[in-house]
């Protein structure tokens, strides 16, 4: 059944009313362009804060603007400050841990590399560490870990399932000494965070003088970005910052840190997972992915 116009535009009223405007993160102008234009007509206000947790898959519906300064992009408006952190503390996150073994694959080739720099195992902090996976491939190899995560339940399981040390709340909560820490990693964080360069400076306080921090983005300048338009899988309502390899770098300098190493990271993740994310985008591919999984499972001697 259609809904009606007034129905609709009462539902775009009470989301507008939970929005706060920001300026440019990097730079502080508000010399704008919009990159997408907003479509509140989609808006889910009274449950916008369950959009925020480690596998929210929700299509952007805020407006995506980019400073006409720096050339970095964000939400703006977009979602309050207390309506976000309130939505991560909250809530269970069993289709994000039900990977958690391909996460750990994902990650073992890393330790080597950050290693490389490091000359062997430190103290390291991994920031929204989600149920900690990264934490537990790195304390296997001799690493002291903490992590910090706003998902109490992800806390939790976390400990349980790893027996690492991770704590509630962001990596401002932790309060931790200066120069405390060999390695600081953000996996999939930074484009969460309401203010990332904020984050950095803490990152480079609590980092020795020789430390490391390894920060993982979606590339919005990519190949895949630019052809998927609107429709690029990244394109999502917990995402409030969108990074170029170039806007990143002038982020990372204007904080302290120097740029020695880039590369492509590709997760492991099972195929039923990584359809089930795409079905706002292909409403077909969670059945697909389905039979391909009953034929992989026939095919392996499994049975259906």
């Amino acid at each position: 059944m259609a809904e009606a116009p007034g129905a609709a535009t009462a539902r775009t009223d009470r989301y507008r009313a939970l929005l706060e405007s920001v300026p440019c993160d990097q730079c502080g102008s508000t010399d704008i362009e919009v990159v997408h234009p907003a479509r509140y007509e989609a808006a889910r206000p009274d449950d916008i804060g369950a959009s925020f947790r480690s596998s929210g898959d929700e299509i952007l519906i805020d407006r995506l603007v980019r400073c006409r300064r720096c050339g970095l992009q964000f939400l703006d408006p977009r979602p309050r400050q207390g309506v976000v952190l309130e939505g991560y503390a909250q809530g269970t996150d069993e289709t994000f841990v039900s990977q958690a073994a391909q996460r750990e694959k994902t990650f073992a080739p890393y330790l080597p590399i950050i290693e490389g720099f490091t000359g062997g195992p430190g103290r390291l902090l991994d920031v929204g560490t989600a149920g900690g996976s990264f934490l537990a491939v790195a304390k296997r190899r001799g690493w002291d870990v903490l992590g910090c995560e706003p998902n109490r339940w992800l806390c939790e399981w976390g400990r349980t399932h790893y027996g690492v040390d991770i704590r509630p709340g962001t990596i401002f909560d932790l309060a931790l000494p200066d120069r405390s820490f060999d390695v600081v990693s953000l996996w999939d964080v930074l484009e969460h965070v309401g203010g990332p360069t904020a984050v950095l400076r803490e990152c480079r306080r609590i980092l020795r003088d020789d430390g490391l921090i390894v920060v993982n983005v979606p590339d919005s300048d990519s190949w895949i970005a630019k052809i998927m338009g609107r429709r690029w899988v990244f394109l999502l309502s917990v995402h409030l910052y969108y990074f170029t390899f170039a806007s990143l770098s002038r982020m990372l300098e204007s904080t302290g840190f120097s740029v020695v190493r880039r590369s492509a990271h590709w997760q492991r993740l099972e195929v039923g997972y990584v359809f089930q994310r795409m079905e706002a985008y292909v409403p077909v591919l969670p059945s697909i992915a389905g039979r391909v999984a009953r034929a992989v499972r026939a095919r392996a001697g499994e049975g259906p």
